[in-house]
């Protein structure tokens, strides 16, 4: 019952409906693409399905961040995403210089991606940068630290048998 209610937590924000009306404006796009009659209909199709793949990719990882507690994990679901919806304005260039006749769903795709980094960028200044264990990589740190840095429950005494 309580993961429900999770499920419904993150479903419910701007920012998952966001990325839902993005991957359906996607779908859009991807027709476009298919039944192209331009010279470059197959590049179009590639362009499309790297398009859907991206877009698919932005929800689950929103739920997975949500789903994750601790700040590097968030933060990787974050880059993610992001390197995502780049890679989609991208994929819109590269559609229209290959010449997908419809610009129309392709800046309502644009404009959307915009309104997307905006709730994007605001979603990520909620992460607890200081719920964290280290991240050994470097990458998702909080600011002073470093992934050499001695654990901070390293001097707690574990016992495995005091479980069984």
């Amino acid at each position: 019952m309580e993961e429900d209610n999770h499920r419904r937590e993150f479903e419910n924000t701007d920012l998952y409906k966001k990325a839902r009306e993005i991957l359906k404006l996607t779908d859009h796009v991807a027709e476009l693409c298919k039944h192209s009659e331009s010279e470059e209909a197959e590049i179009l199709v590639t362009y499309a399905d790297q398009l859907r793949g991206d877009a698919m990719m932005i929800p689950p990882k929103i739920a997975g961040a949500y789903g994750a507690d601790l700040y590097d994990i968030q933060m990787e679901n974050a880059a993610i995403i992001r390197k995502a919806a780049r890679d989609m304005l991208a994929a819109t260039s590269g559609l229209k210089m290959m010449g997908l006749k419809d610009h129309d769903y392709l800046q309502l795709l644009r404009d959307a991606l915009e309104e997307f980094r905006i709730l994007f960028a605001e979603w990520v200044k909620t992460f607890d940068q200081w719920n964290y264990i280290i991240d050994r990589w470097g990458l998702f740190n909080p600011p002073g630290v470093n992934y050499d840095d001695p654990d901070p429950d390293g001097d707690i005494p574990f016992d495995p048998n005091d479980f069984i």
